[in-house]
């Protein structure tokens, strides 16, 4: 199996905390379907012939385009053999309209952003919908058939507090979604939120209190019948998302338009970060093969984000008997602390110790 990322770059105004590469400048747009079209058609031979199960179309902000655009992308891929087919949509572009076609559309799966159901954090990271948009955005969806819905929320907010916080969480846990994904904040470089936070102007949650929204978000999500089956990823019975868990079971896929990523085999590339650029000339790329190391260092950060954990026999098969041997004799002193849990067939980091996983993940990699 494989999968295929879309990203389309367009945005109606960039939030605080983003660092994707987005745009708000959609003079090229129409130009963009035909340029996916030809990377597309140079570079689907990477696959090496197996089967797209999934597609997902990000961004940016998908639901941007028009419905007919949207076709025309779904057109040029092998749309119909896929099993799971995600966009991504904001509260704002969501009209009645809108989400009829998109019941009757091949996409199969919804993922909204939401982020949270309070309207003064909402404004503090630049989403431009309120509360109630989202709210009437997610009924839009369900009313006109979409069964499969995700949504997005973001914890350690500007201003959040803890009951500010199970607000949100029990609010869009009530909009009965298939599928909920909840990050914690991360302030990166570059972004609009970085800048206030160095000058003085912003403060964030501490990280006590980071770890307590964390602890409340997997006590809530469970009691709503939710499965905690990665770190930030929580789903009912039979909908975890079949594209993000192929990610994380290393199955090839192609990142096709501005910005995009791909993995197949040991090589990882990815595209130009200007549309412009992109559509000029969409085979361009940055292509890295992955040494030893590096390739067992990211299927570590990978398979321990998730309630299986790490497969010691496929590890074994993947890297040989010797890597083997030395990934766990760097888990014996985690293993004998708790933070790790192991068995003959399988290395996983306790579902209590999720929050604090890069330092155990760090411990694990080659030197």
């Amino acid at each position: 199996m494989a999968g295929i990322y879309i990203h389309l770059p367009y945005c109606h105004a960039k939030c605080a905390y983003c660092d994707f590469y987005s745009t708000p400048d959609t003079s090229t747009m129409a130009q963009l379907p035909a340029a996916i079209a030809r990377e597309w058609q140079a570079r689907s031979a990477e696959l090496d012939g197996e089967r797209v199960d999934t597609i997902y179309f990000g961004g940016g902000t998908p639901s941007m385009l028009q419905p007919a655009m949207l076709d025309s992308l779904l057109g040029i891929l092998p749309a119909e053999e896929a099993s799971e087919i995600t966009i991504e949509v904001n509260p704002e572009d969501v009209t009645e309209e809108f989400a009829r076609w998109l019941a009757q559309s091949l996409f199969n799966r919804v993922s909204m952003g939401i982020q949270s159901l309070d309207d003064d954090e909402l404004k503090a990271v630049g989403r431009r919908h309120t509360a109630r948009q989202a709210i009437e955005a997610a009924w839009r969806l369900r009313n006109a058939g979409i069964r499969n819905l995700s949504l997005d929320l973001i914890f350690g907010l500007p201003g959040q507090t803890l009951e500010s916080w199970e607000r949100s969480l029990r609010g869009v846990l009530d909009l009965s979604p298939t599928h909920l994904s909840a990050y914690s904040l991360m302030v990166e470089p570059g972004t609009r939120i970085y800048a206030r936070m160095n000058t003085g102007k912003l403060t964030l949650p501490s990280q006590q209190l980071n770890a307590e929204m964390y602890r409340r978000l997997c006590t809530v999500s469970a009691g709503y019948g939710m499965e905690h089956y990665e770190i930030s990823n929580f789903a009912l019975p039979d909908h975890r998302s079949k594209h993000n868990s192929a990610y994380w079971n290393l199955t090839p896929y192609l990142g096709l338009g501005p910005s995009a990523h791909s993995f197949t085999q040991d090589v990882r590339s990815y595209n130009s970060k200007s549309v412009k650029d992109y559509i000029a000339n969409p085979l361009a790329r940055t292509v890295e093969h992955l040494n030893t190391n590096e390739h067992i260092d990211e299927y570590l950060l990978i398979r321990l984000r998730t309630l299986e954990g790490l497969d010691t026999v496929e590890f074994r098969k993947l890297f040989g008997d010797k890597e083997t041997e030395l990934l766990l004799k760097r888990a014996a002193a985690d293993i004998r602390s708790g933070r790790l849990e192991s068995t003959d067939k399988c290395l996983k980091i306790p579902q209590k110790h999720w929050l604090v996983s890069d330092p155990i993940i760090v411990d694990l990699m080659c030197d």
